[in-house]
């Protein structure tokens, strides 16, 4: 399987980052709020450790250029307190994963630690079963993905490079779907 890579990922956000006068990669992805309605639909809920923002930018950008809405929940709801889980956090968080139509995890060394991915994960598979996939991204090519045990119960997405374009595919244990079926929910 081809997975992304850390480099590739932080790679697209600091180009991205580059074009938009050097700034930090968590101010380039902030300015998204600006028109961020509460009503808004999104085909992504991105669902990740802050730790990750560079990281976050790349996969915002990857899934963009393939012409998806990405929620994420410090841009869109920059006032939400992320370091404590609080009723008042969680409420608008299930709030807005009712707004997307699906929900991708971004595993790295750092998603493990986070104090929210896993009650996300589960409430959102809990809603919208078949609705969650795991974007891992890796240190390098000789990294393999193992993860959480958990996250084996959730399709894959990989990369395929066909004639210089990147297409994401949906990988679980029977079939393989691109990502705008998987989004529609098509099996």
């Amino acid at each position: 399987m081809a997975f992304f890579k850390q480099g590739e990922i932080r790679q697209r956000a600091q180009t991205h980052v580059n074009q938009k006068y050097r700034a930090t990669a968590k101010s380039i992805v902030t300015e998204s709020m600006e028109s961020y309605a509460s009503w808004k639909q999104y085909d992504v809920f991105l669902s990740h450790s802050t730790k990750d923002a560079d990281i976050v930018l790349g996969v915002k950008l990857v899934l963009e250029e393939l012409g998806k809405s990405v929620y994420i929940d410090w841009i869109d709801d920059a006032e939400l307190d992320r370091t404590n889980v609080t009723p008042e956090t969680a409420s608008v968080l299930r709030d807005r994963m009712k707004s997307c139509s699906s929900l991708i995890f971004i595993a790295t060394e750092n998603s493990s630690s986070s104090k929210w991915t896993p009650w996300e994960l589960g409430y959102f598979d809990g809603f919208k079963r078949g609705g969650v996939a795991i974007f891992p991204v890796l240190e390098d090519w000789r990294s393999s993905f193992e993860g959480q045990e958990y996250l084996g119960l959730y399709p894959l997405v990989e990369k395929s490079d066909t004639l210089g374009n990147v297409e994401v595919n949906i990988k679980g244990s029977f079939r393989r779907r691109n990502l705008s079926d998987f989004i529609a929910g098509k099996t």
